[in-house]
């Protein structure tokens, strides 16, 4: 989490980066949804990726863990280049892809908990199956996680039994319990009533400030500047502007950025002048 722009700006030229993109293209069909987007994420920093729907954000989150497979491009973690080109039958069989899995933990806008399973459970089940961790290790760290968050009490419950902001907060801690070096988190709070969202703001930030690495699409303007490192506006599948969260949002260099900022910040700018 950045301190400054100086700050963050001279943590990210020192570093090596965990992730670099490098002009990654994405096409469903004939539509071209990515056009040459080049990113590197250095250790610890936290990035939030803003921009109006449709203009790719959650497309680029997806390619990042291959949930989607990029059309061209290169993507490299740790410095190893991913070779996200073979046929999807062979995935299992790929060292590199699937070691690029158990590392980059991600969370949804619709939480994605296995609903049939214990909250406990949910946050279990993948240290066990994917990582062949003993289980009593991982249900240790599983109700480690959920004291951190509160919900230990919750443990038994069935996810339907939580609210919204718990069951995002569990699904955070489902992929902390892979225990990811790059957490991804794709507009997780646009499903929750507005009281909710606190909450799991509250949480994120204080993974930034554990210095978690994490890229964020979001649509929350104060968790962008207060929190994140950088931030990146997109729009049209190409990056329109980039750089120090407090130079970008107040700030903005480009008249796109400027119209996209008046559109989502009115309302409050309206709020203050009636003030």
């Amino acid at each position: 989490m950045a301190e400054s722009d100086e700050t963050a700006s001279t943590h990210v030229a020192n570093a090596e980066p965990i992730l670099s993109l490098v002009d990654i293209h994405k096409y469903f069909g004939r539509l071209e949804i990515l056009k040459g987007i080049s990113i590197d994420v250095a250790p610890k920093e936290v990035i939030s990726i803003i921009g109006a729907s449709g203009s790719g954000k959650s497309t680029l989150l997806r390619c990042v863990n291959l949930l989607e497979l990029p059309t061209s491009g290169n993507i490299f973690f740790e410095k190893q280049a991913i070779d996200y080109r073979r046929p999807p039958g062979l995935f299992g069989g790929n060292p590199v892809l699937s070691s690029l899995r158990k590392q980059i933990g991600m969370v949804f806008q619709n939480y994605n908990l296995w609903p049939h399973l214990t909250v406990l459970e949910n946050v279990v089940e993948a240290p066990v199956l994917v990582k062949r961790e003993p289980r009593a290790t991982a249900i240790e760290r599983g109700r480690h996680l959920l004291d951190r968050i509160g919900l230990l009490d919750k443990q038994g419950e069935l996810p339907g039994r939580l609210s919204g902001g718990q069951q995002q907060r569990v699904a955070i801690v489902r992929a902390l319990a892979m225990q990811p070096k790059l957490m991804l988190f794709d507009e997780v709070t646009s499903a929750l009533d507005p009281e909710l969202v606190g909450e799991v703001l509250a949480l994120m930030a204080k993974l930034a400030f554990e210095g978690m690495t994490m890229l964020v699409v979001t649509h929350e303007m104060s968790f962008a500047r207060e929190v994140s490192d950088r931030t990146i506006f997109i729009d049209g599948g190409t990056i329109v502007e980039e750089g120090p969260s407090a130079a970008v949002l107040t700030s903005p260099q480009h008249e796109r950025t400027q119209q996209f900022l008046d559109r989502v910040l009115r309302p409050y700018r309206a709020v203050e002048d009636s003030k």
